[in-house]
């Protein structure tokens, strides 16, 4: 049987390029190929030629291939700390299978973010006129948090927090951004406020400006 060599390379064999990987492949399995065609053709004491099934273990045994083609696996123990904020910009429709239960009680939130899973978002948190206009709101962004994903489930489960507006417009697009990311964007608080020169137009002090570098 031939025999199949899955090869992973990382970035740095990505700079020396493709090619040479694929050269370097393609001449191991040949030697791979011969030396099981070799064994293949073994001949007896009696005279009789061997086939492949009787040398024992068969090419496709991965105990035989070198290390570097084999394909490391591991498994996720810990999560030490959650880096993402939970929160993705997005677009709402409806389940695609009207009949279903869950088609009277979830809408289907679809991140921008591609690495972000699908969402299912109670219908109470949609806009009232959704269910009969879902077209109305198909280019509009929506601000959803991930509060679960089921280990079974194949889309996590979720609230929409609020609506930013048309998408590829610049506010709701820097608003999704910011809210996505953590970022702290609200009014400065009062006394926050008061630390600032209350005497305005305010300039900087001729005695300040001549012990710093200015930087404008």
């Amino acid at each position: 049987p031939d025999v199949v060599i899955e090869a992973q390379f990382d970035d740095n064999d990505a700079e020396h390029g493709q090619d040479h990987l694929q050269d370097t492949l393609s001449d191991d399995i040949k030697k791979l190929s011969l030396d099981t065609g070799e064994k293949g053709r073994a001949v007896g004491i009696s005279g009789v030629q061997r086939t492949k099934q009787d040398d024992g273990p068969k090419v496709n045994d991965p105990r035989l291939l070198p290390d570097e083609f084999l394909q490391r696996t591991a498994k996720v123990v810990c999560i030490l700390e959650k880096k993402h904020s939970r929160a993705a910009t997005g677009f709402i429709k409806l389940l695609s299978d009207r009949n279903s239960e869950l088609f009277k009680r979830c809408a289907m939130f679809s991140p921008v973010d591609h690495r972000v899973p699908r969402v299912f978002v109670p219908l109470a948190d949609c806009p009232p006129d959704f269910m009969t206009k879902p077209e109305e709101y198909s280019q509009n962004l929506f601000i959803c948090r991930i509060v679960d994903w089921k280990e079974d489930s194949n889309f996590a489960t979720g609230k929409l927090s609020k609506s930013l507006g048309q998408a590829g417009e610049i506010e709701p697009e820097t608003e999704g951004i910011l809210m996505e990311y953590g970022v702290d964007f609200s009014d400065f608080s009062p006394e926050a406020l008061d630390c600032l020169p209350q005497n305005l137009p305010w300039v900087i002090a001729p005695e300040e400006l001549a012990r710093r570098r200015d930087l404008r």
